[in-house]
């Protein structure tokens, strides 16, 4: 069945790119009607932005949706990421800002924000997404697709010059909670020159070592070092699950990323939804829905640093 929030949960924090503090709160939601943002600090025109891949305005350096009306909200992969794998499917968030806050860089916070307040089964079946022939999108270097399989599976490569970084692969189902447990408290991570370059064009100014891992050559800059020694693969398999949950629904098939970011998984999303025959929505059983992302999780799985 599908599940909404408990109760009204609420967070406070910097955005990573406008510096500027936001407060954001999610709200419980009706079955049926699925993840909306509301920007509170617009008092006159439409100030709701449903989280959809058809709204997406491409950026490289994070997810951002766009209304009709020119509203925005940014950075928004990171809680979409933690309503996914909670298998939270109805809410309405409402911020007082452009952007989501950053917290430490990951979804960790908003795990256990949302499963300490509990999450409540509805009264309507879940709709998912079947994926029934690869799909499959290239820009360069860089690809990104979907191929069918009996649960959501993100496999992703990426290849960094920098040696704290390197080459880093993994590939893990989202089935049974592995979300929580093994991606939820993986944080953003970027190397120092790039950092340097987004400040002097006005971009990443709320970004500090304590938000983001930052790297430059073969050291970690953040204090603490890493999570996981592969934390950064970790991230971008995070930041997928949050990007492919604006599919509008959980998805059955196998996500692999090559050197893959935002605007091409969003890319990869509108070319599945371009071709009818490739996927099929299933109302799901309980054989389907114990495959699905955020099924049986429970607090205790919340990694430490959460």
């Amino acid at each position: 069945m599908q599940n909404t929030v408990r109760s009204s949960i609420r967070f406070s924090g910097t955005g990573l790119h406008s510096g500027k503090t936001v407060h954001m709160t999610i709200h419980p939601a009706s079955a049926d009607y699925g993840v909306w943002f509301r920007r509170t600090d617009i008092l006159l025109g439409d100030a709701m932005l449903p989280a959809r891949w058809d709204v997406v305005e491409q950026t490289a350096l994070c997810t951002r949706i766009k209304n009709t009306a020119g509203v925005t909200v940014s950075t928004i992969e990171h809680v979409m990421a933690a309503l996914a794998g909670t298998g939270v499917h109805n809410a309405l968030i409402e911020l007082d800002g452009p952007e989501v806050p950053i917290l430490d860089g990951s979804a960790a916070e908003f795990v256990r924000v949302i499963l300490k307040a509990g999450v409540v089964q509805q009264n309507e079946t879940v709709r998912a997404i079947e994926i029934l022939r690869p799909v499959s999108v290239t820009r360069g270097d860089a690809t990104a697709t979907l191929s069918p399989a009996d649960e959501l599976n993100i496999e992703f490569h990426i290849d960094f010059e920098d040696a704290a970084i390197g080459v880093q692969d993994k590939s893990l189902g989202m089935a049974n909670g592995s979300f929580v447990r093994e991606l939820c408290d993986s944080r953003t991570f970027c190397r120092k020159i790039d950092v340097d370059q987004m400040h002097a064009n006005g971009l990443a100014l709320g970004g500090t070592l304590e938000n983001a891992v930052v790297v430059d050559g073969a050291d970690i800059l953040s204090p603490g070092g890493l999570r996981h020694q592969d934390e950064a693969v970790r991230h971008k398999m995070l930041d997928a699950l949050g990007d492919l949950y604006l599919a509008g629904a959980p998805i059955l098939g196998k996500y692999t990323g090559i050197r893959a970011g935002h605007s091409l998984t969003n890319a990869l999303l509108r070319e599945l939804f371009a071709n009818p025959d490739a996927y099929r929505f299933v109302d799901c059983d309980r054989t389907i829905a114990a495959r699905l992302p955020g099924a049986g999780v429970h607090f205790g799985e919340i990694p430490a640093v959460a």
